[in-house]
């Protein structure tokens, strides 16, 4: 059955389901490693790709293969490939797709994770990356080279939300024979389509807001059927960052509530960020859906709602920002983010703690920084309990 002909919350729910002869209403579960053939010749016809259908869980599991196609659905992309971790995603996406001698070219606004993945290990492998400011287009054609095939992006960035233009910088790509990836933690797809604003492939950490409830660990690679349904896909296959029909089920579970969850989600980050705005121990709100936010203009046209995710600036330094987050009691001190727990973190000693402080510094990351993913709690207690950050703060 095709569902593009339905709204998102409906293709949330229903798209990629195929029920089995038990006429289940949700969907299976399959924890199986292997699958039994009818013949050798369906076997043979199976592993040389003659016959379509499954073979191994490495590679082909049908609660796998829903959550793929679900999230294709939902995303506007013709093939999804679904991996053990979000990180796996982006490095199955360079391994799929690169070669030795090729050339990334980064934003310096991504996961610091990410930054040592290219800098360190994708170089390791004769791939080189430059990175350039992510709101700089000009940045972007000036590290352009010959050997460039891979543009990379967060699109709002982690950890403060900066915002890049998809359809500017899909347009500078392709002209330059290169791939534009946009990684869609922040947002998802019910915030933002990157695929229909030019880019080419989508990627995701499954764990964040796909899941909602930090269960598992996951990630995806959406995109066409040549570049992701060949060519990720292959070394998926091979190399077997797979993710598991269990943690594939949850994701199920949680595309279903994605929609009103980011509603929520957004409607709390807003108001406490208009509210963090004003305390005077705040120097600076780092949120797209404040007027003060320099590309607030952007982030309305390209996206239908600011995210769940912002982060501030305490006057003070470190020891402040530990003593504001100390005296939380709701936030969990945590890393992770898009649960339904608000969580909070310094991101120059958690996330980002990996890079230089020459990194860091042209990242912006500072030592005063804070990042609160705002979960669904009520933005009253929320507030009080940032209250209470605020005077630990000042102590």
């Amino acid at each position: 059955m095709s569902f593009e002909e339905y709204e998102f919350e409906t293709r949330a729910v229903r798209a990629g389901q195929q029920r089995t002869a038990e006429g289940e209403h949700a969907e299976a579960i399959f924890p199986t490693s292997s699958y039994v053939f009818g013949s050798a010749a369906e076997a043979a016809a199976r592993f040389s790709g003659e016959s379509p259908g499954n073979i191994y869980s490495r590679f082909t599991n049908p609660t796998v293969r829903t959550f793929e196609q679900r999230l294709a659905s939902l995303e506007g992309g013709e093939s999804c490939v679904a991996t053990s971790s979000g990180m796996a995603a982006i490095l199955a996406t360079c391994a799929g797709l690169l070669k030795s001698g090729d050339h990334i070219v980064s934003s310096r606004s991504i996961f610091g994770t990410t930054t040592v993945l290219f800098s360190t290990y994708m170089a390791r492998f004769g791939i080189e990356t430059t990175f350039v400011p992510q709101a700089d287009i000009a940045a972007w054609k000036r590290a352009v080279r010959p050997q460039t095939r891979l543009f990379f992006l967060e699109t709002p960035s982690n950890p403060l939300t900066e915002l890049a233009d998809i359809e500017a910088l899909a347009a500078l790509a392709h002209a330059s024979n290169a791939l534009l990836a946009v990684d869609n933690c922040f947002c998802t797809p019910a915030l933002q389509q990157p695929l229909a604003l030019g880019a080419d492939i989508v990627i995701h950490s499954a764990t964040k807001y796909l899941d909602g409830q930090g269960r598992c660990i996951g990630g995806a690679v959406v995109g066409d059927a040549e570049k992701v349904g060949k060519e990720v896909y292959g070394f998926l296959r091979t190399a077997g960052p797979s993710m598991s029909p269990f943690n594939a089920w949850v994701f199920l579970k949680g595309l279903e509530t994605l929609s009103l969850r980011m509603r929520a989600h957004c409607d709390g980050a807003l108001a406490l960020a208009t509210w963090l705005e004003q305390q005077p121990a705040v120097a600076r709100v780092y949120y797209p859906g404040l007027a003060s936010h320099p590309q607030h203009e952007l982030a309305q046209r390209q996206q239908s709602g600011f995210g769940g995710v912002l982060s501030f600036e305490l006057r003070g330094g470190r020891q402040r920002a530990w003593n504001f987050i100390d005296a939380t009691r709701i936030f969990s001190i945590t890393a992770n983010l898009g649960d339904t727990k608000s969580t909070i973190t310094h991101p120059a000693t958690t996330t980002h703690g990996r890079l230089t402080p020459e990194q860091r510094n042209e990242s912006g990351i500072s030592d005063g920084l804070l990042r609160i993913s705002v979960g669904l709690e009520s933005v009253h207690d929320l507030r009080t309990d940032l209250v209470r950050g605020l005077a630990a703060a000042e102590r």
